[in-house]
């Protein structure tokens, strides 16, 4: 009984410790990763002034140095403005974003979803409305009313990675977008890919759904490379479903996950996991890959999430090190709701925690970058 009391009060102090160890080691080192991010839709036109005001007075002064942009369709594109949505932001409007960025040396990164997510809910998104001979799935159409499951397994369109015309569409897009944001990187998404290699498509039929993906990455990431730009897309679909348990949102069941060895090792990977912080942090940097990991509305989780990052990077090799590039907040709503629920006014309700108080995206924002 003696030394059961023993072995007990010895783990207490050991876990204890631990604990005491991580909370300073967050605090302490977090300025140590070179990647301190922050991943929110771009504001509306409207809202630039608000959002400029949120970099001065939030971001800088928590040691930001990374914001991701998900603008989309926000942008009036001058060499498509047929894809731009109604109040776009304009030249102008970005050259002012660039500059508050600039002032506190905080690197700007766009996004346009690419490959998944051309539709959503009810809804196509401009690449696939305009140019519907795109569409990796024509014959799934839209419904009236969306809900989820149904039975086309309509989560998000995609357009199909073999048409002859998309690219130059696409590459358009993306060297516009990152010419007016003055940056050398590129967000392109590519998450929650559930429609490829589709049987009916002529194109993509039968083919290996992993060497599709893999082949989409190449092509993006080598057109951004001859302007010396890098490619990040989201971790999610290098990631096995099935073996880890995560499932067909955080990871892939339709076996997309064979790509990680199929892609070049010079792609950031942004590995999210918002419920529980997974440490596919340590497979993504042992493929050879470097990875950023994403929290987004759970304090506890990331806390958790950063403190692996931190402990994963002073414990590798000196080879694997700059594998492990940091952490990046994830914001999921408008960038005008989010602010004012950062600032004290309603708190934004979602399908996660419609009750819950304390899960929230501005919570969590806090809990790291203190």
């Amino acid at each position: 009984m003696q030394r059961q009391l023993y072995l007990l009060i010895s783990c207490l102090l050991v876990l204890s410790g631990l604990r005491g160890y991580s909370q300073s080691f967050s605090k302490n080192n977090i300025d140590s990763l070179p990647v301190r991010g922050f991943c929110i839709a771009a504001p509306p036109a409207a809202g630039v002034d608000s959002f400029i005001t949120f970099i001065h007075k939030e971001l800088a002064p928590r040691h930001i140095n990374t914001l991701v942009l998900r603008v989309d369709y926000n942008y009036r594109y001058q060499r498509h403005p047929e894809l731009a949505d109604e109040g776009a932001l304009t030249k102008q409007d970005v050259a002012r974003l660039v500059k508050a960025c600039k002032e506190h040396k905080i690197r700007i990164i766009p996004q346009v979803n690419l490959l998944g997510h051309q539709s959503w809910a009810g809804t196509l998104n401009s690449l696939l409305r305009v140019y519907p001979q795109f569409d990796e799935t024509p014959h799934v159409k839209m419904p009236e009313n969306y809900v989820w499951p149904n039975a086309d397994g309509l989560y998000c369109k995609s357009y199909c990675p073999l048409h002859p015309e998309v690219h130059k569409v696409v590459f358009d897009l993306m060297d516009e977008i990152c010419e007016v944001f003055e940056t050398n990187a590129f967000h392109a998404g590519m998450d929650e890919v559930f429609y490829i290699g589709d049987d009916k498509c002529p194109r993509c039929g039968g083919r290996d759904k992993a060497e599709l993906f893999a082949g989409e990455v190449r092509t993006l990431r080598d057109h951004l490379a001859l302007q010396g730009r890098e490619l990040w897309i989201w971790g999610d679909r290098l990631l096995d479903g099935k073996t880890t348990g995560m499932g067909m949102w955080e990871a892939s069941l339709n076996n997309t996950y064979r790509a990680v060895d199929m892609i070049p090792k010079d792609v950031m990977i942004c590995d999210w996991h918002y419920d529980r912080a997974d440490k596919s942090a340590v497979y993504f940097a042992m493929k050879g890959l470097r990875v950023i990991t994403c929290p987004w509305r759970k304090p506890e989780v990331a806390t958790e999430q950063l403190d692996d990052m931190l402990r994963f990077q002073a414990s590798a090799t000196k080879e694997m090190k700059p594998m492990y590039q940091g952490i990046m907040q994830t914001i999921w709503s408008p960038a005008p709701a989010f602010l004012r629920e950062y600032y004290g006014g309603p708190r934004i309700v979602n399908r996660r925690n419609d009750e819950d108080s304390l899960h929230t995206q501005t919570n969590c924002f806090k809990a790291v970058f203190k």
